[in-house]
């Protein structure tokens, strides 16, 4: 679904990004994790072909993302952000229908079709009865809910989520995450997410791709990345790495600070 060879990007200093390729398979989930400042969100960017590479290219269903026009790639691959600030206080209905944007002409407006795949949208992430509030009244769950369905009614083969629940409550990050997946499952999405939270990415991505200082320090199931000496050589402190007692899958919990009691 994706490929990206030798990937290099900076913008007016150092290198962002040296020497980054990996392919990611059709219908997986694969997370991305890493500390501030490792190149996770702009390696997003050059996959959402927002940012060019100065070195290497991304290829989508086997096109390159630099000679692809903003509607083409919308309509392969759609961005969930953190959160977004609107202007104005749209509907929920509203914002959903804006994901149509890349299936309309310049002049064009939504026709029946458009705003039933907008319904579907929002009947998939759970948010139908709130198709006529406005963003404004909505948590931070519910407006990354809406969000994920503006993402669905691109209609995407790629859902590029970046840091999509880095303002949220422990509950709401794993329904989240539980609902990316459901989707991933359900329908064969393919789905790309950034995210800080090691244990999330353990939990719910086929495989990790581990950023350090712009470059993937590994690649792999997560078995294979969340290790104990890796962590703490990326990240810099000491942590311990056992197995979740029900799905099994590796763990990551700091270590007692020392000096501490």
């Amino acid at each position: 679904m994706i490929e990206a060879r030798q990937i290099g990007f900076r913008y007016n200093g150092p290198w962002v990004l040296q020497d980054v390729s990996f392919d990611i398979v059709s219908g997986e989930v694969l997370g991305i994790i890493g500390p501030n400042g490792s190149g996770k969100t702009t390696l997003l960017k050059i996959m959402d072909g927002i940012l060019k590479p100065q070195e290497g290219e991304i290829r989508i269903s086997g096109k390159n993302v630099q000679h692809m026009r903003r509607s083409e790639i919308a309509r392969l691959a759609a961005v969930v952000p953190q959160d977004c600030t609107v202007a104005f206080p749209f509907r929920v209905e509203e914002v959903v229908l804006m994901g149509r944007s890349p299936h309309l002409g310049l002049f064009s407006f939504e026709q029946k079709r458009d705003r039933e795949i907008a319904r579907r949208s929002m009947e998939r992430t759970g948010i139908i009865a709130l198709a006529h509030r406005s963003l404004e009244e909505l948590s931070g769950g519910e407006r990354q809910r809406v969000w994920i369905a503006r993402a669905l009614a691109q209609e995407p083969k790629v859902l590029l989520f970046d840091e999509g629940t880095a303002y949220l409550d422990i509950r709401h990050q794993l329904e989240i995450f539980q609902l990316i997946r459901h989707l991933n499952r359900e329908e064969g999405l393919t789905v790309i997410a950034v995210t800080h939270d090691i244990n999330l990415a353990s939990q719910f991505a086929d495989r990790i791709i581990l950023m350090d200082r712009g470059s993937i320090r590994r690649i792999g199931v997560p078995d294979n990345v969340i290790c104990a000496s890796l962590i703490e050589e990326v990240y810099g402190l000491s942590v311990l790495v056992d197995r979740h007692p029900q799905s099994g899958v590796p763990r990551v919990t700091l270590s007692h600070p020392r000096g501490i009691s």
